[in-house]
């Protein structure tokens, strides 16, 4: 089976589920946002939310997706830096144990975590301290790391780093791997739009997206949004929430709708949907069995806080896939 390298921030994400949203308020975080805080900034969020009980789980973008594949039986890497922290040993220890290759340097600086705000309707906000993953850098890239693997996946949060993100697809490109991006946050898509449409253009073969950050990438909605996501990459999918995905390739669209799910946190839902649906391209599906198993994960991961499901939903979403494929 192909084998998929991943890259992003490597981050630790805090869990808290808020009674409601006026701690957002005070915080001044847009609800369904993901904000870049400072030092001083994550540790306010902290004291504020001290009172909520916390759950920790290795996180970012791209190692949600990463730990995705891996669970489906996927050979996978993943490129991050972590600080030389209890954190940072979390983060590397959860690769580990997923048998994900960790390809981790370390910084003097403290391990970035996101502080996920969970609110009553399951919609998360993100204050994300990104500490040492920010240090990663374009020096940090070697050729080696991208020997052996088939696909390539960053997320969109990389953006903030532009040297780094355009020399890893450059290597990525050198060594014939088939590239992904997920855009990750509306405001990053806003700040970035230049920069992101010339990455997608010149070296990205599969993008995701939402409604928002299509939105924010196109200025349009629904199948038109879609069109445009789709231009000058391989395969666009635009991840429509309760409404399922659309996906374009060529000529080709296909609708897909979801499972049916009792949403608690959507954490991970796109994330988990990436690697759904890259693990249906790697075994060569059509796109509409891509696709749903893209909301089989989606659908399953929102059931439960934070991005990680246990081996019994694991083995259930397994037989959901197989299936699928029968």
């Amino acid at each position: 089976m192909s084998s998929v390298l991943g890259l992003g921030n490597a981050l630790v994400d805090v869990l808290a589920i808020l009674e409601n949203d006026q701690l957002l308020d005070e915080l001044n975080l847009p609800k369904g946002s993901m904000q870049l805080v400072d030092e001083a900034a994550a540790l306010k969020v902290k004291e504020a939310t001290s009172h909520i009980k916390k759950d920790l789980a290795s996180g970012g973008s791209a190692a949600n997706t990463i730990h995705g594949l891996a669970s489906l039986g996927v050979k996978t890497g993943f490129i991050g830096k972590i600080g030389k922290d209890e954190l940072g040993q979390v983060f590397k220890a959860d690769m580990t144990a997923h048998n994900i290759t960790p390809h981790l340097l370390e910084s003097d600086t403290q391990s970035g975590h996101a502080n996920a705000l969970i609110s009553p309707d399951s919609e998360r906000t993100f204050a994300t301290y990104l500490g040492a993953a920010v240090e990663l850098s374009q020096d940090d890239l070697a050729e080696d790391l991208f020997k052996g693997y088939k696909y390539f996946h960053v997320e969109g949060y990389l953006v903030q780093n532009k040297a780094l993100i355009e020399k890893a697809y450059q290597l990525a490109k050198a060594n014939g791997l088939i590239t992904s991006i997920d855009l990750a946050s509306f405001n990053v898509v806003e700040d970035n739009l230049e920069f992101l449409t010339n990455l997608i253009h010149n070296y990205v073969d599969i993008v995701f997206a939402n409604e928002e950050e299509a939105k924010a990438y196109t200025g349009k909605e629904g199948e038109e949004a879609l069109l445009q996501l789709a231009q000058g990459t391989q395969v666009a999918i635009l991840k429509l929430g309760k409404e399922g995905s659309m996906i374009k390739r060529s000529n080709e669209i296909v609708k897909v709708g979801i499972i049916p799910a009792k949403s608690i946190d959507t954490t991970g839902a796109g994330d988990l949907y990436a690697a759904g649906f890259l693990f249906g391209l790697i075994q060569e599906l059509p796109l509409e069995k891509c696709g749903k198993i893209g909301s089989i994960l989606s659908g399953h991961v929102i059931e439960v806080i934070g991005p990680k499901m246990n081996e019994s939903t694991w083995t259930n979403i397994q037989k959901l896939i197989k299936d699928e494929l029968n």
